[in-house]
C-alpha cells in the first residue's frame, strides 16, 4: 500500500535579475542561495534534525561550472551532514518540480521518510546552454535555427494563431497580480531575506522579487520589438526575464509529520512527465496535464487553483486555452499571485518554486481549494505537471 506525501514547508530567495551590474545576487554563488534556503527549513521546522533527510534532490537546468553538481557540493559547503545522499536532476525547466515528484514517490514507495526538493539557477554564472554541445545528428531531425527559446515561442504564437494583444495583456495582469501580492505580504512566508547589493555595490536586505514593474504599461509593450524574426509577436515584455534564485521544500510522510506535529495543508496525487516536439516545446503543458489528468481520474473541472510557469505568454496562453482552463487574463484560478513574466524564471527553480506559490495561495487565498495544479514546460520539448489535494 502506497503511503502519503505532504509538504510541510517551503521556502525561496527572492528572484534576482540576472545582470553583471544590476542583479543584486550578483556576487551571490547559488550555492550559497541553497545554503540560505536550507537553513531557513531547518529554523522554520525545528522538530527536523539535518541528520533525519534521508535525500536531498536538486534540479538545475544547466548543470556546468558553479551549478555542477549542485546537489552534493552546495549541501557540503552549508555544513550540512555528509551521511545526507544528494541527487542533481536535470529536465531543462522541469528539473525543481522533477526533484519534488523522484522525493514524493521515493517517499510514497517507503524508500525514506524525510526529504528536501530543491531547485536553482544563476542565469548570470551559467548562461542559458552554457557548454553545451548538441548532437550533429539533431539537426538532421529538426532545423536547429528552430530549437532556441525565442523562436519556439514565436512558432507557437503563430500555429495558434495567439494575438500579440492578449500576450501582453497576460504580462501586464501578470506584472500587476505579482505587485498586489508583493505589497499585500502573501509572499512573506515564502521567500527567505537574504543579503544582496544594490546597484551602486551598497549591501541590503533582499526581501522581494526584483523584476516586478509597477509602471508596467500595455501602451509601453505595443512599441517593443521582437529580438528573435523579422515582424515578430514576441518581445521581452512577453518573454520571461533572465533571473536567478532558488528554493526548497520540506516533504514527509504523512504519518509521521502528523506523529511530530508538523502542519501540512497539501497532499501529493500524482505528477507526469511529457514529451512534445522541441521547436513547440512551449506546448507540453498540455500532453503532461492531460496524462496526469488520466491518471488520477480527476476532471479539468474539479482543478480549483493552477500555477503555470509563464515561460512565454504564448506557450501559456495556448496551454490554458487547449485544457480549458482559461482564456485570457486576467485569470479566475491561474497564476494568482502573478507568474514568471514578473517574478522571473530561474529555469531549474520555477518547476519546484510554483508549488510552493501554489501551496502558499491553498492554505491562504483560497482555503476551500480542493485540488490544485502545477505546470511548466522545458527546453527540447520537456514538459511537467503535479496534482496537489487539500488534506481531509
Amino acid at each position: 500500500m502506497l503511503r502519503e506525501c505532504v509538504i510541510v514547508d517551503g521556502v525561496r530567495t527572492p528572484n534576482g535579475r540576472a545582470h553583471a551590474q544590476k542583479g543584486w545576487f550578483r556576487n551571490k554563488r547559488p550555492d550559497e542561495l541553497l545554503t540560505a534556503v536550507y537553513d531557513a527549513l531547518f529554523a522554520r521546522n525545528k522538530q527536523i534534525d539535518p541528520e533525519q533527510v534521508e535525500a536531498v534532490y536538486v534540479g538545475t537546468a544547466n548543470q556546468t561550472g558553479v551549478t555542477n553538481d549542485i546537489a552534493r557540493l552546495a549541501w557540503l559547503a552549508g555544513g550540512f551532514p555528509e551521511s545526507v545522499a544528494t541527487n542533481a536532476i536535470g529536465q531543462q525547466c522541469p528539473s525543481g518540480m522533477a526533484a519534488v515528484e523522484h522525493a514524493a514517490r521515493a517517499i510514497m514507495c517507503g524508500e525514506g521518510d524525510i526529504y528536501i526538493a530543491a531547485g536553482v539557477e544563476d542565469m548570470l554564472k551559467v548562461p542559458m546552454g552554457e557548454g553545451m554541445d548538441f548532437p550533429p545528428r539533431l539537426a538532421m531531425r529538426y532545423p536547429p535555427e528552430e530549437l532556441p527559446m525565442g523562436p519556439t515561442a514565436e512558432k507557437v504564437a503563430e500555429l495558434w494563431k495567439v494575438s500579440r494583444e492578449d500576450m501582453e495583456r497576460m504580462a501586464y495582469y501578470s506584472h500587476k497580480r505579482a505587485a498586489e501580492a508583493r505589497d499585500a505580504g502573501k509572499f512573506k512566508n515564502e521567500i527567505v531575506p537574504i543579503e544582496g547589493e544594490k546597484e551602486d555595490g551598497t549591501p541590503f536586505i533582499v526581501d522581494r522579487d526584483q523584476w516586478i514593474r509597477d509602471d508596467v504599461s500595455l501602451e509601453s509593450m505595443a512599441t517593443m520589438v521582437s529580438p528573435f524574426k523579422p515582424g515578430g509577436v514576441i518581445t521581452a515584455a512577453t518573454s520571461s526575464p533572465l533571473t536567478t534564485g532558488a528554493c526548497a521544500l520540506l516533504l514527509m510522510e504523512r504519518k509521521l509529520a502528523d506523529r511530530l506535529g508538523c502542519e501540512y495543508h497539501l497532499v501529493y496525487r500524482g505528477g507526469a512527465m511529457a514529451g512534445c516536439d522541441p521547436t513547440i516545446m512551449g506546448v507540453g503543458p498540455i500532453y503532461a496535464v492531460r496524462k496526469l489528468l488520466q491518471r488520477t481520474g480527476v476532471s479539468i473541472d474539479e482543478i480549483d487553483v493552477v500555477e503555470i510557469n509563464e515561460a512565454f505568454a504564448s506557450q501559456s496562453l495556448v496551454c490554458l486555452r487547449e485544457l480549458g482552463i482559461e482564456e485570457n487574463a486576467p485569470f479566475k484560478k491561474t497564476n494568482l499571485w502573478g507568474g514568471a513574466l514578473a517574478l522571473g524564471h530561474p529555469l531549474g527553480e520555477s518547476g519546484a518554486r510554483i508549488i510552493i506559490t501554489l501551496n502558499n495561495i491553498m492554505k491562504t487565498d483560497c482555503p476551500e481549494a480542493r485540488y490544485g495544479l502545477a505546470t511548466l514546460c522545458g527546453g527540447f520539448g520537456n514538459a511537467n505537471a503535479t496534482l496537489w489535494e487539500k488534506a481531509s
